[in-house]
């Protein structure tokens, strides 16, 4: 199968970038059957999609945190594909009934942050439900009984795959039910299906695929749903060289959608592939954005050579996302990694300030007057 033509066939090309809100999705979902199962903080409506006729029963959410929309860009993918009567919608729709709710914080979409309008992290409370977005989950999840749940998110840039010196442009976690992290049948269901969706990203991104973090936190709605016995795929949507409006991590996306869907239906039995789940590379927050090698300065009426980081804030502004490079440590940064590395070659530093980097100032510099870098980028 040519996952990538497939992408092609069926992207959802009104959907672009990082800023991702309810006014962009809603002429999307009006093509397809939907409910309007509650309202977030602010009125906005929470919409649900149900389709297919299959026994195993899949629930699929994204951006409950508001500012991670690359998964929301591939579920719309995913969406048209089940839409359509290609071959391999066919087959999926009639081995499984999907759920979605495309985006369950339509507040914290139009914000650009990750919590809701009352400022919680929705991912945070599965305890609480103190949310009317947070019970509205709960409350599908409960009425659905889902076989598997999908729980579809963004990570920042600075997270490499292990060892790798290359970025997690996707990672997984198969989320822990108790304090011990213990492996029990539920968690190796997901760590099966994981595994599946690891060997085939390793044909299009090789050693850039992570697992994430276990430590178990029963406030965080993958680690709550596993404790009641649902297998659980966290889905974080990370960084690819270059790719910084992620559309080619959303390519990604889709294509472990699809081949770890199909591998739930076509392998009815259960292997426990814990073994292999636990060879994916452990995220590892080693990248910076830029970095910048052996740069002098005066420092205390001396000349020094050092390095230092700068790294983008994604800050909105008249509804576009802005990506502003601020500086955010100076020194040896050992072990640290820039997506983009420039070598000063002992060149002097020079801004509009004192001439000496600082913590949160802009990256915006030069070197020896005649090297201008401009928001972190050499113009």
């Amino acid at each position: 199968m040519n996952y990538i033509e497939l992408h092609e066939q069926y992207k959802e090309n009104s959907l672009f970038g990082r800023y991702i809100t309810l006014k962009n999705i809603e002429p999307i979902i009006s093509r397809f059957s939907n409910e309007i199962i509650g309202q977030s903080v602010l009125g906005k409506p929470i919409y649900k999609h149900t389709i297919g006729t299959g026994k195993i029963k899949i629930f699929m959410w994204s951006q409950m945190h508001g500012n991670e929309s690359t998964t929301t860009k591939a579920l719309f993918d995913f969406l048209n594909l089940l839409h359509s009567d290609n071959a391999i919608s066919i087959s999926l729709l009639s081995q499984i009934t999907f759920c979605f709710l495309p985006m369950v914080n339509p507040d914290g979409a139009e914000l650009y942050t990750r919590e809701n309008a009352n400022k919680v992290d929705l991912n945070r409370d599965s305890i609480d439900l103190s949310q009317p977005e947070s019970k509205l989950l709960r409350k599908v999840f409960d009425e659905f009984q889902p076989d598997f749940c999908y729980n579809l998110h963004d990570q920042r840039t600075i997270f490499g795959a292990g060892d790798t010196k290359k970025p997690a442009t996707v990672s997984f976690l198969a989320p822990s039910f108790n304090e011990n992290r213990d492996i029990n049948e539920v968690r190796i269901k997901a760590m099966n299906v994981i595994v599946a969706m690891n060997e085939e990203l390793q044909k299009h991104i090789p050693n850039q695929v992570g697992r994430f973090d276990d430590d178990f936190n029963l406030n965080c709605i993958g680690d709550m749903f596993t404790f009641l016995k649902s297998p659980t795929i966290l889905f974080e949507a990370g960084h690819y060289q270059d790719d910084y409006n992620r559309e080619f991590t959303r390519k990604m996306i889709f294509i472990a959608l699809i081949s770890g869907l199909k591998d739930i239906y076509e392998n009815d039995v259960v292997d426990d592939k814990k073994a292999k789940y636990l060879q994916i590379p452990k995220n590892n927050i080693v990248f910076y954005d830029f970095i910048y090698k052996n740069v002098k300065i005066n420092y205390d009426s001396k000349k020094i050579i050092t390095n230092f980081a700068a790294q983008y804030k994604e800050e909105l502004f008249e509804e576009k996302i802005q990506f502003n490079a601020y500086i955010v440590e100076i020194g040896e940064l050992k072990g640290k990694l820039g997506h983009i590395e420039y070598d000063a070659k002992e060149a002097m530093y020079l801004d509009e300030y004192d001439n000496i980097p600082k913590i949160n100032q802009k990256a915006t510099f030069y070197l020896e007057n005649d090297i201008k870098f401009v928001n972190g980028i050499k113009k």
